[in-house]
């Protein structure tokens, strides 16, 4: 039977974390849907145009290491505002949502455009600040020098690029149940994501 979680939010916010510890808990399989982004900005940045990019992707795409750097993930902000580069991901992303079995996906318009009936909606969220420096310490946890200030600042630009598209808007979808961060850890972050998907199984 299809079971559809969908759960948008902000980079940082701690969606990616709790969206793969959720399928894990629920046997379910799992989409980072800003991956099919990130693939088509690192096309871009190779020189590829981005709805070329967007309509001959393959899965292999998803697996390049580059795909969790700073400037891949600014083109991918960049791409996400194209009509045509969103229309071409949106039947892979609907495919996989209602396949067999159950899937867990993440992004930013998963439960706006992509699975507007899914039976669960997640929106996680936090702070500017909180998300800058957990993206700080990502970022030099895998070697990549980072500054607080500047980071703040791609996340605020990206929030506006994201909020601000006419292409599929971050923002909280009709009915889904919001999760904030800013002061939880991901323990705790990962339990009220499971309680708030149960009470939606059970109704």
């Amino acid at each position: 039977m299809a079971f559809t979680i969908a759960i948008d939010g902000p980079a940082a916010a701690g969606k990616g974390t709790i969206s793969k510890a959720v399928a894990a808990h629920f046997g379910f399989a799992h989409l980072d849907t800003g991956l099919l982004y990130r693939a088509v900005g690192a096309k871009l940045l190779a020189g590829v145009d981005p709805i070329v990019a967007a309509q001959s992707l393959v899965p292999e795409d998803l697996e390049d290491p580059s795909l969790r750097t700073p400037d891949v993930a600014q083109a991918a902000s960049k791409v996400a505002v194209i009509g045509e580069v969103r229309a071409a991901l949106l039947d892979f992303q609907r495919a996989f949502a209602r396949r067999a079995g159950g899937a867990v996906l993440d992004g930013r318009d998963i439960g706006t455009v992509i699975c507007p009936r899914a039976e669960a909606k997640l929106f996680v969220t936090a702070s500017a600040e909180v998300r800058a420096d957990r993206r700080c310490k990502e970022l030099i946890g895998r070697g990549i020098e980072a500054d607080f200030d500047t980071v703040l600042a791609d996340v605020k630009a990206r929030d506006a690029r994201d909020m601000e598209r006419s292409e599929a808007p971050l923002k909280p979808a009709q009915g889904a149940v919001l999760i904030d961060t800013s002061e939880l850890d991901i323990d705790a972050a990962i339990a009220a994501a499971i309680a708030a998907i149960e009470a939606r199984k059970g109704a």
